[in-house]
């Protein structure tokens, strides 16, 4: 089964069980329902759907308008991007919104534009930066595991949040993954365990790291493999203790931005483990082609990376 199928089909049934819920976001009913992620959508007893005009800033407040009236609601969104439109509200309306503690519940869900060759708006898709400027709850989706979890847990969940899906993984085939572990906000999930190496993958990088662990098993290199599924503060007690076991840290981290998720985990390890080697792969622009159109795939030296962690 394909990303979008499969985060459609769990978000089509946690809305459908679920009474007084109104959903929301421009033609998240009609045309190609944003490219899938909203097909077929329904809601419970006393729900509704609105197909909405083109307006973020008025459409994130009109959630929490409903949230302080006790209705609970989703807003669907086409484009991370555009949620800068609603700043605003994200900041002071949501300061004063969660000093009320609402137990109504509301959630934006919207699509990352990590496809590449998208133009400017593909400059943009690193989801920490909105979540960390008023610190506020936020998820990303990389595979079927975390698509359950996150969305059974959290979609409709009393409260405010953000969930993240990634435009460049819609057509990909689901990897076949187990969860190890995961802690209970789902913020955090183990898919392998290992003394090898500990790779680490924050914002939409898990592919990546699922592709080295490969790349390492072949190598008789058995690695334990995170995800680090939420950019707000968390504890990563798991994965640090994972490290100093294992001595050897891969980082990846797929963000276009120059304030990446992972630097206050290096900050814990650097205070808390004794490395053989810690190894980043991150993005580099230089600044010629950093407005232009970009293909949105992290490279990733796979052979150079599993030489050191053999050495």
């Amino acid at each position: 089964m394909k990303y979008i199928q499969r985060v459609n089909e769990l978000i089509v049934g946690r809305t459908s069980a679920t009474e007084n819920l109104v959903l929301f976001g421009q033609n998240i009913a009609a045309g190609s329902c944003l490219s899938g992620l909203t097909r077929n959508l329904k809601v419970g007893k006393g729900g509704l759907i609105i197909n909405t005009q083109n307006s973020e800033n008025t459409l994130a407040g009109l959630g929490f308008g409903m949230m302080l009236d006790g209705v609970s609601s989703v807003f669907f969104m086409k484009q991370l991007d555009f949620l800068l439109l609603g700043i605003d509200q994200l900041t002071h309306t949501y300061n004063f919104i969660r000093r009320n503690r609402p137990n109504a519940s509301y959630t934006i869900v919207c699509i990352v534009s990590d496809l590449g060759y998208h133009g400017l708006q593909s400059s943009f898709n690193n989801f920490g930066d909105l979540c960390s400027i008023a610190r506020i709850q936020g998820f990303t989706i990389t595979n079927a595991v975390d698509a359950e979890a996150i969305i059974n847990t959290h979609l409709v969940a009393p409260g405010f949040r953000i969930i993240g899906v990634s435009q460049r993984l819609f057509g990909k085939e689901l990897p076949e993954v187990k969860e190890v572990y995961s802690n209970t906000e789902k913020t955090l999930f183990q898919y392998t365990e290992g003394d090898g190496a500990t790779i680490a993958c924050f914002n939409l990088s898990f592919p990546y790291g699922l592709e080295l662990h490969s790349k390492l098993k072949e190598r008789k290199i058995e690695s334990s493999l995170f995800s680090v599924n939420s950019v707000t503060p968390i504890n990563w007690d798991k994965l640090i203790v994972n490290a100093k076991k294992t001595k050897k840290l891969v980082v990846l981290d797929d963000s276009k931005s120059e304030n990446l998720s992972y630097d206050n985990f290096l900050a814990d390890v650097a205070y808390e483990c004794d490395l053989k080697s810690i190894i980043v792969v991150k993005r580099k622009f230089d600044d010629a082609r950093w407005l232009y159109p970009n293909a949105d795939e992290l490279p990733v030296d796979y052979g150079a990376i599993v030489s050191k962690i053999s050495s």
